[in-house]
């Protein structure tokens, strides 16, 4: 499996040093499990298949059938639950602050979360693309992020989720 790297090219007055800078664009589930502390069956991210450094990211989730929550939400009718969108909006917005110099070091939690709403249904057999964007950090300690999940280019849940560092 080939991981694709984005080449940058900045300004460079040191005519020595080489002008490009390679950054990693996509992250595989083995990689985010080296950034993230979650394990099945809490991680819910997949795959990381856009992220731009301090600015934001795009995850998949393959929502199956075999996962544990849909034993009981709901029988002969499962549906995602709605806090678990939000978790796994909260995770790919892990990559991002796992990956900034600056705010490295440390165990990031959810803080709050404000505006969530829920447009559609997600289900077994969807693929949930999560993209989710840094908007502040404060202190390296304290920050808010806007999160959009969609199933086939339709809105199934967004909203802002704040976090906070923990020591």
């Amino acid at each position: 499996m080939s991981t694709l790297i984005e080449t940058h090219t900045a300004p460079n007055e040191n005519l020595d040093a080489p002008a490009e800078t390679a950054i990693k664009t996509t992250f595989t589930v083995e990689e985010i499990h080296q950034l993230l502390p979650h394990r099945y069956p809490f991680a819910l991210v997949d795959r990381i298949i856009d992220y731009v450094p301090g600015k934001m990211a795009t995850g998949i989730k393959n929502v199956s059938f075999n996962e544990p929550q849909f034993q009981g939400h709901f029988p002969g009718r499962p549906i995602m639950p709605g806090v678990l969108i939000v978790e796994a909006m909260a995770q790919v917005g892990g990559v991002v602050l796992t990956q900034m110099a600056d705010v490295q070091g440390g165990l990031f939690m959810f803080a709050g979360i404000d505006g969530v709403r829920f447009r559609r249904p997600v289900v077994p057999g969807d693929q949930l693309v999560m993209t989710v964007e840094l908007l502040s950090v404060k202190a390296r300690r304290f920050g808010k992020m806007r999160g959009r999940a969609e199933v086939d280019g339709q809105l199934a849940c967004e909203g802002d989720l704040m976090f906070a560092l923990v020591d």
